[in-house]
């Protein structure tokens, strides 16, 4: 990892005027110290802000990329570096983020530290899920967080197999299943029951969405499984989910196969990063009531 970033790519959140004052401020520190390109999640131009670039047109001329709103704006910045090798920063305006974990309170201080070569580097791996009809590829998608199957119409049941290498680990009745990577481990699949996997583990869990069956449990497999899930023939529909992103909808024809992307995403964090930190502050672990 190179140490010197001469251009860094910033990409902005959703709902620039809310937070504009404060943009303008990111981008003056920035300025003062590297050349700066833009890009906007709502596109288009804003008021009393420097022109925003193409998202391609940022990552192919970013030396590092920041983005800058929260753990949501980290993960449509992420979706666009993919097998881009360049290095992303996560800076939330708001509350503290799993992966969004630089404050902006504390940016210009950990700015600097960066610049000056002062930061860890932690590679996270995407999954790929590529979706099939009468077993001819579709599409295929790549997600950060998690690979979702769930039921088409709300407050309804789908009826689904799961496979891992070929082998049937189970036939469930569930709002629906997730697959996720450690990176997504804190974001749906925890609220659903899910582990917390540590990042730098090798592990895709599965986790049911309020499952019929009350015994059934999440499972963790090594990366290198491909997990295959298909809908059993009473359930006529279902979705779907990249990262909440993206949604394709899915009968009984439709199979998907989901495993791990080959080439990871590198984040930077600042030098004191601590992982258990986040997950106290987050988790409101270690307080007293």
């Amino acid at each position: 990892m190179q140490e010197k970033f001469k251009t860094i790519g910033l990409v902005v959140r959703n709902d620039v005027q809310s937070h504009i004052e404060t943009i303008k401020q990111v981008v003056s520190i920035l300025n003062n110290r590297v050349d700066v390109i833009i890009h906007y999640l709502d596109g288009g131009a804003v008021d009393g802000l420097m022109p925003g670039v193409p998202v391609e047109n940022l990552v192919k001329g970013a030396d590092l990329v920041i983005s800058l709103g929260g753990d949501g704006t980290l993960l449509s910045t992420a979706s666009a570096l993919v097998d881009s090798n360049k290095p992303l920063l996560g800076v939330n305006l708001g509350r503290l983020g799993f992966l969004a974990d630089v404050s902006i309170l504390d940016f210009e201080q950990h700015l600097v530290g960066i610049l000056e070569g002062r930061f860890s580097v932690e590679k996270r791996f995407f999954i790929e899920g590529t979706f099939m009809k009468h077993g001819k590829v579709v599409s295929t998608n790549i997600a950060f967080n998690d690979i979702i199957v769930h039921a088409h119409q709300a407050l309804s049941m789908i009826e689904y197999e799961v496979f891992s290498n070929g082998d049937l680990i189970h036939q469930q009745r569930a709002d629906g299943i997730i697959v996720t990577t450690p990176t997504g481990s804190t974001a749906y699949a925890l609220s659903g029951g899910g582990p917390i996997m540590h990042p730098s583990l090798e592990t895709l869990a599965i986790v049911p969405i309020c499952p019929h069956t009350l015994s059934n449990r999440p499972i963790v497999l090594p990366a290198d499984q491909i997990i295959e899930i298909s809908l059993s023939k009473s359930t006529t529909l279902g979705k779907v989910n990249y990262d909440g992103q993206s949604t394709q909808v899915m009968d009984n024809d439709h199979r998907i196969k989901i495993q791990r992307y080959p080439q990871p995403l590198t984040l930077l964090h600042p030098q004191d990063y601590d992982y258990f930190q986040i997950l106290r502050a987050k988790l409101h672990w270690s307080t007293n009531h």
